[in-house]
């Protein structure tokens, strides 16, 4: 099967790790900052494959993970306005918020749909003129595209029943105050699915200002292990650089239909993320020609500050310094059917990671 048997070819894999082994000599330690690597990584055993002088961390590549209750609040206080139905991606329902959860609001007799897409809340809301449709927009620059078709489709059909709440994100100013942090990072496994949308310009940054290597990396046994060699090389040598591995699916270039889009609909604003707190020029919020169709001032969502779970370390998790096994909670009380956190609530999850294939 193309992209699959020979990216988990066991010569491959035994081949990569013999180059991995003998090329790293200095303690080197790289995180990933994609929920999708964060899974493969655990799924797959790499951290038990490597030498001691790798050291994996994962960061806040999660979108659910690192959206707020605040967020979830204010979509909690959406639905409950009269004549209204929310629209959401399915990992957003069991994320808590202050007191309550989307799907507990739907037991409760709000009206809330699972979508496959943000398309399909414009169906819904030329179904139902008389109902305000609000879709709670999350994830980073790989799901924000269609975000924005969706509202220049709202314009073309000039509807005025569609509302967004926006808690979309990019990735780069959140790695950049990693580095900053407490947590010592050398080198960064940087996402797939992100990079095929905004290409390999955007960790330019990284390694001109803060020196440290950026390897975009696919999904696969041999993806990652190749990428974590790359990286290696590059920190041995003392020579950091972005570099694409997975060329199959990344561009330098990236997709610029998709970056025409961004561009047309969202501009940059200061937002909030777990366990980073407020990161400046890292979400999207709506242009001002699309200010009708924005929820956060179209309506009144001023809510009390969350407080965070008590006991809960999502945030330490989400910035590298602590494993879900460090959380109190973590497989005892705080399970994937009862998640306490947002790190346990999504399938790409550190938490959910690591109690699927490490507990």
């Amino acid at each position: 099967m193309k992209h699959i048997d020979e990216y988990r070819d066991k010569k491959l894999v035994d081949l990569l790790l013999k180059q991995i082994w003998e090329t790293s000599k200095t303690p080197v330690r790289l995180m990933e900052v994609c929920g999708g690597h964060t899974v493969a990584i655990r799924k797959f055993g790499i951290p038990e494959l490597l030498p001691s002088t790798i050291k994996l961390l994962s960061g806040p590549g999660c979108p659910v993970c690192v959206t707020g209750k605040s967020f979830i609040d204010k979509a909690i206080k959406l639905s409950k306005i009269p004549e209204t139905i929310i629209t959401t991606y399915g990992d957003l329902m069991r994320v808590p918020g202050s007191s309550s959860t989307l799907e507990n609001e739907r037991a409760n007799g709000a009206e809330i749909r699972m979508v496959y897409s943000p398309l399909d809340s414009i169906e819904i809301a030329k179904e139902y003129p008389s109902k305000k449709i609000f879709f709670p927009g999350i994830g980073f620059e790989t799901t924000s595209p269609a975000t924005a078709v969706t509202v220049l489709q709202a314009k073309k059909e000039k509807l005025d029943n569609f509302f967004l709440l926006s808690a979309h994100k990019i990735m780069p100013p959140a790695m950049e105050m990693l580095i900053d942090d407490e947590v010592q990072i050398d080198g960064y496994i940087c996402p797939g699915h992100v990079s095929t949308i905004t290409g390999s310009g955007i960790y330019n940054g990284i390694v001109e200002n803060f020196g440290l290597g950026c390897v975009i990396t696919g999904f696969e046994p041999v993806d990652l292990l190749q990428g974590i060699l790359m990286l290696v090389k590059q920190f041995e040598s003392g020579n950091p650089k972005v570099e694409i591995q997975y060329k199959r699916a990344v561009k330098a270039v990236g997709n610029i239909k998709a970056l025409k889009l961004l561009d047309e609909v969202f501009e940059l604003k200061d937002d909030w993320w777990r366990g980073l707190g407020n990161v400046p020029k890292s979400g999207l919020k709506l242009k001002t020609e699309f200010k009708k169709f924005d929820a956060e001032l179209n309506f009144q969502l001023n809510l009390p500050e969350p407080k965070e779970e008590k006991g809960c370390i999502c945030g330490e998790i989400l910035k590298g310094l602590k494993l879900p096994s460090d959380c109190k909670m973590f497989g005892k009380i705080c399970t994937p059917e009862n998640p306490v956190g947002a790190c346990m609530v999504s399938t790409e999850g550190s938490c959910q990671a690591f109690y699927k294939y490490q507990l």
